[in-house]
């Protein structure tokens, strides 16, 4: 293993003296080589790293949510998407989006075009250089509502953001807004690479594969966009701590998060307010930072970076877990899941928590009578088992399956971390694979009535898997005819599966659908069940807009088997 770390490193030395001997010659030559090759540096990442360097951004939602929803169908612009990161969490979570992704790597767009979720009708993707290219050959003028902008300006000269910034104004509507993440000035990367003298010029590096960064302050930033005809809406900088704890250090990440919105002579408006977050601006002024955010670490901001990137960018490797904290209703949960930088390349989905089991959680805080007094089985409950933790509160019995022993082993300690008798002695934790005869039987042998609330969060993203849920269901829900009528609920962001397959396989194994939320239902079983769940202020607690709930209903008193 060292022999092979020692050998990665001589090739990426030899890389980092190839590129810096060009630099070297003179500062112009230098600079110009690397912007020539700019192109052919990324080409070669994308070859190498294909779709597995950067993680989906799924954080959009939490961050910008209120950007993309809404009652008209927003026209997205996704500039240097890459493989399509940013492109495919949107679609999922926004049916109406339409996006046109760019990127001036011809790789990464095929990449985009052969992933499993790409479809023409949802996202126009095109090489393009927005230094030298004309965008508006590609999108019709003022048409696009929101620009997304993830780590990409970073990749440009300083000198030449002006002319990206241009081009992106002949496509975006008056009034429309730029979403903007990227490097900020003293990450732990910069600082690196300064170690390595592979600057090019102040705050732009060269890194050993020839890709480039430029690192923003706050000044630079705001009076960029601000002289290219942006006005500020939010402003923010965000501070990840990675901690290598073998070497007992703390390492800084650090990003500028900014909303910017085209400049309409009509307005007068330069901040929204309520939006400003660590840095803001006045019309004129240079923008002063807040001390306290760069002082307070924000410890569930997200990292767009796989476990590839903190090696290869940072030689380091950090702990596969970590603790987050969980408020549901004032109650505290600490809930071990598997860390941020490996989520990406983990095929288990039960080793992260889910807006979905948040919601569902909180609907049951605020709401027992769901549970109380009854037998409760949560299917697919992953490493979090919030539902479960907080429904044995009021319920008899709570049995808490999923079919990953890994992720059964982190619920297994989540469980005994939150838990205290009485409670803990109601909750049990069993492998249930859907459709899996022997655990069927075995989650029998528990409770031989049946459970009167079946719960599943975020369980119905795969197609081949919706069969052997409501097959399994079928088998475990209660009898008709007791004191309580049977129901299984799911929450869930519908992603690859549409709602009209959910209810059609459901209606195959005997359920009907009855009520769902956010919109109601009006059929001969229709019932106002889910609304009395929500007060007012129930905004509160709603993670994501995307969120669904179904609660369904057996049909046939006599089709339980």
């Amino acid at each position: 293993m060292r022999e092979t770390l020692w050998s990665n490193n001589n090739i990426h030395c030899q890389n980092y003296k190839y590129i810096l001997h060009l630099a070297m010659e003179s500062p112009l030559s230098g600079e110009k080589s690397t912007e020539r090759d700019a192109k052919k540096y990324w080409d070669v990442f994308y070859k190498r790293h294909q779709d597995r360097f950067f993680k989906d951004r799924h954080y959009l939602d939490k961050e910008w949510g209120h950007y993309f929803s809404g009652a008209e169908r927003k026209v997205i612009l996704e500039v240097g998407c890459g493989v399509g990161n940013t492109i495919f969490p949107l679609i999922s979570m926004y049916p109406d989006v339409f996006i046109h992704a760019c990127d001036f790597s011809p790789r990464a767009i095929n990449l985009v075009k052969t992933h499993k979720d790409f479809m023409e009708t949802r996202v126009n993707a095109f090489v393009c250089d927005l230094t030298a290219d004309d965008l508006s050959q590609h999108i019709s003028p003022s048409s696009v509502d929101i620009v997304t902008m993830v780590f990409m300006l970073s990749a440009v000269s300083p000198e030449k953001m002006p002319l990206v910034l241009q081009n992106i104004r002949k496509v975006l509507k008056p009034n429309g807004y730029l979403l903007f993440r990227d490097y900020a000035t003293g990450d732990l990367a910069q600082e690196r690479l300064s170690c390595k003298d592979q600057k090019i010029s102040e705050n732009f590096y060269v890194r050993g594969d020839g890709t480039r960064a430029f690192y923003f302050s706050d000044e630079f930033l705001v009076n960029l966009f601000n002289e290219n005809g942006f006005d500020i809406e939010e402003h923010g900088l965000c501070l990840k701590q990675m901690e290598n704890r073998s070497r007992e250090i703390v390492m800084n990440r650090r990003w500028v998060q900014a909303v910017f919105r085209l400049h309409d002579a009509n307005s007068s408006c330069c901040t929204k307010p309520g939006n400003e977050a660590g840095l803001f601006c006045k019309e004129g002024s240079t923008p002063e930072l807040n001390e306290t955010t760069l002082e307070e670490p924000v410890n569930d901001f997200e990292v767009d970076m796989s476990e590839g990137m903190a090696v290869e960018m940072f030689g380091i490797s950090t702990s596969k877990e970590e603790i987050i904290e969980v408020n549901i209703r004032d109650n505290i949960f600490k809930i071990k899941v598997l860390s941020g930088e490996y989520q990406h390349t983990c095929k288990s989905t039960g080793l992260i928590l889910w807006h979905s089991a948040q919601l569902m959680s909180s609907v049951i805080a605020a709401n027992p009578t769901i549970v109380a007094g009854k037998r409760v089985l949560e299917l697919g409950c992953g490493c979090g088992g919030i539902c479960s933790m907080v429904a044995v509160r009021s319920a008899d019995l709570v049995v808490a399956t999923d079919g990953d022993p890994n992720a059964l082993d982190f619920l297994n300690q989540n469980v005994a971390t939150n838990l205290r008798p009485p409670f803990l002695d109601k909750l049990i934790t069993r492998r249930l694979e859907w459709g899996d005869r022997d655990h069927i039987e075995a989650i029998k042998g528990l409770n031989d009535r049946g459970f009167d609330i079946i719960i599943g969060t975020d369980v119905t993203y795969i197609s081949e898997a919706i069969s052997p849920l409501f097959a399994t269901a079928k088998e475990l829900i209660s009898f008709k005819g007791e004191e309580c009528e049977p129901a299984l609920i799911l929450c869930h962001v519908l992603r690859r599966v549409d709602e009209p397959s959910i209810i059609s396989t459901a209606s195959q194994f005997g359920f009907e659908l009855v009520d769902k939320w956010p919109t109601g239902i009006r059929t001969s079983l229709s019932k106002s069940i889910i609304s009395t769940w929500f007060s007012e202020n129930a905004q509160d607690y709603i993670p994501t807009a995307a969120l669904n709930i179904m609660y369904f209903q057996m049909v046939k008193p006599d089709f339980h088997i």
